[in-house]
Formats: C-alpha cells, sequence, structure tokens
C-alpha cells in the first residue's frame, strides 16, 4: 500500500498543475502551509534591483519565519526558465520574455505571474559614429541570450525598421563591454547597468531608449513568477516573498541612497566588482521599481515574440496572472490594486 501510495503521489507531480487547476481536492491544489525552503532565483543586475536590495536587508527573510530562504544566481533567463520549468526554483525575478516562454513551453501549466517588479531600464547602446537606424546595417549588435527580454526587443525592432542587414550576437553581458571596446561589436541591446557600463566606461551613445517605445514609458523588464504547484501548496510563503518585495520597492522610494547601496554591495558580492557611482546613478535613473507587472503590455510582448521572428506563433497568455495574493498585500498596505488584465482568466 506505501508503495502504491508513493507511485500515486509521483504520478500527481509529473501530471502536474493542469489537474490541480481544475480539481481543488488534489493533493497538488492543497495548501500546505509554509515550505520548509523556498529557492528564489534573480540576476546580477540593477533591474533586478528589488531582489538586490531584498536580500541585502533580509527584507524577504524578515517575513519568511522559519522557511530557508535560497537564493539562487541566473545570468539571462532562459537558464532560470530551466530550473522553474525542471523544479529546482520555486519563485524568480526574471525577464518578461523568459516568464512567457516558461508558461508557454509548459503549456500554460506550470508557472503564473504573480507580481513585477521593475519598468524600464533597457537601451540600444552604439558606436558615436552610428547616428541612425540605417548606419547599423552591416553591423554587429549584441543582445544577452538567444529568446531573452533584450533579444527579443532588439529582433523586433530591427525588423520593425526593416534592416535586414543586422548581425545580431548573443553575448553575456559580462563580456559585452570588452567586445564593444575592441570594435569587435558596434551595438548591444541591453538592460541596466550594461547600457550605462558602455556609456560611460567605451564611449557608447543611446540609439534608442526602450523607454520610448512604449506607451508612458512603461514596459516589464522584470517580474516575478512561481511554480504553479508552490503557489497552490504554499501561499503563505509565496505571500512572504511579495511582502519583501513590497517592502524593498518601498525602502527604494524613501531612502533611494541606502538602497543603491545595497544593490551595489550584492554587485560586489555576486560578481567581485561594485559599480562606479556615476554607473550607477545612471542605471538607477532608468529603472521603475514597481510590483504592478503591467500586465496589459503582455500581449504585445507576446506578439513581439513572433515579429522577432523568435516564435512563429504569439504565445497565448489566458491564466498566466495570479494577482490574488499581490493584490491582497498591497491592501494590507494601504495600496490600491493592480490589474491583471484579462490575463488570470483562461
Amino acid at each position: 500500500m506505501a508503495l502504491a501510495a508513493a507511485a500515486l503521489s509521483a504520478l500527481a507531480v509529473v501530471t502536474g498543475c493542469s489537474r490541480a487547476d481544475r480539481s481543488e481536492g488534489t493533493a497538488a491544489a492543497a495548501d500546505q502551509g509554509p515550505a520548509g525552503e523556498v529557492r528564489l532565483g534573480y540576476f546580477p543586475n540593477v533591474t533586478h534591483a528589488s531582489a538586490l536590495i531584498g536580500l541585502d536587508q533580509n527584507l524577504f527573510a524578515q517575513h519568511l519565519g522559519n522557511t530557508k530562504l535560497v537564493p539562487t544566481k541566473f545570468n539571462a533567463g532562459p537558464e532560470e526558465v530551466n530550473a522553474l520549468l525542471g523544479g529546482s526554483l520555486d519563485i524568480g525575478f526574471i525577464g518578461s520574455g523568459p516568464a512567457i516562454n516558461a508558461y508557454a513551453q509548459s503549456g500554460g501549466e506550470a508557472v503564473r505571474l504573480v507580481a513585477g517588479a521593475t519598468s524600464g531600464g533597457a537601451q540600444l547602446v552604439v558606436k558615436p559614429e552610428i547616428g541612425t537606424p540605417q548606419d547599423l546595417q552591416g553591423k554587429t549588435v549584441a543582445s544577452p541570450q538567444l529568446g531573452n527580454t533584450q533579444d527579443v526587443s532588439l529582433k523586433k525592432w530591427i525588423a520593425d525598421q526593416k534592416l535586414t542587414g543586422v548581425n545580431v550576437q548573443n553575448i553575456d553581458n559580462a563580456l559585452t563591454l570588452d567586445q564593444f571596446k575592441s570594435g569587435a561589436i558596434q551595438g548591444a541591446w541591453l538592460p541596466e547597468p550594461w547600457a550605462s557600463r558602455l556609456v560611460l566606461e567605451a564611449g557608447a551613445k543611446v540609439l534608442v531608449d526602450e523607454k520610448s517605445l512604449w506607451p508612458g514609458g512603461q514596459f516589464p523588464t522584470t517580474v516575478l513568477i512561481v511554480r504553479t504547484q508552490f503557489l497552490q501548496q504554499h501561499p503563505a510563503t509565496v505571500t512572504a516573498i511579495l511582502q519583501g518585495l513590497l517592502d524593498a520597492n518601498t525602502l527604494a522610494g524613501t531612502d533611494p541612497a541606502k538602497a543603491k547601496a545595497a544593490v551595489n554591495t550584492q554587485l560586489q558580492q555576486l560578481t567581485g566588482k561594485s559599480l562606479t557611482a556615476p554607473v550607477l546613478d545612471r542605471a538607477w535613473q532608468g529603472i521603475q521599481l514597481t510590483t504592478d507587472p503591467l500586465a496589459a503590455q503582455f500581449p504585445q510582448l507576446s506578439q513581439d515574440q513572433v515579429t522577432a521572428g523568435v516564435k512563429n506563433k504569439a504565445p497565448e497568455l489566458g491564466g498566466f496572472a495570479d494577482l490574488t495574493l499581490l493584490n491582497t498585500v498591497l491592501a494590507q498596505a494601504g495600496k490600491p490594486p493592480v490589474s491583471a488584465a484579462g490575463l488570470d482568466k483562461k
């Protein structure tokens, strides 16, 4: 009997969250209380400032109680998606593009969008002699990784500009600066702080600030997604992470000097090098920390993957968002709710 029970339990995990979504009586959907540990993914980028501040100031830990926090660093979204889909990560700060891909790859089952983190903070920076989009014909431009948020943005923009001779190379952010200095690449679409580093350390100039391409200058650069099963089994733990996220964003608004220092401390620990004050200040000016995932922008982001040539068909996003816990946290803090823009419905 014990073997049979174990087999049924394993089958429930393998068959996954689709059954959990449809039947609240399954083990997968049952609230099991706070988790023993929570594995939290993030990047060593200024666009992940909420995560860096929360970790540095122990803001997540303060709300987690006896739940062990296991921070896990990633360098690009597709790697983090693999960890989430493979079950080795529970919650992830991640770019909007990989977040969409994680949902699409799992047939709309494995993950849910539960909050925003950062709007803005991405630019196309180029050699000073490049004055127009047409000047990029025959040039090499970098993005961090195939299919990541900036890769889609760059390729979509190239398509919109009807440029046919631009060579896009996927290069790790840490290598892009040297490649740009050496002349191996002539531009790069990058998140912060890398755009600022190329401008201030390598003489690049801004050809496109991605803010200029979105209504009101707002677009989701970094969001928070959670494995669906973890969300169902441990809503209290997800709530604690959301409370820490809100605290981090509040600190950034009330004491930016302390928040920037926290970010720089974490970057020093994670990469072995802190940012200079001018680079950090410039990068900071380009971002807005917000728990709003800007869900209304996601259908366009999904379609952009087709325009960029990354997908043949725009991923369906019905049911992607579950902002119930976030809006509860916001209400408790006396803040207005944020909209799922219909993405909470299949």
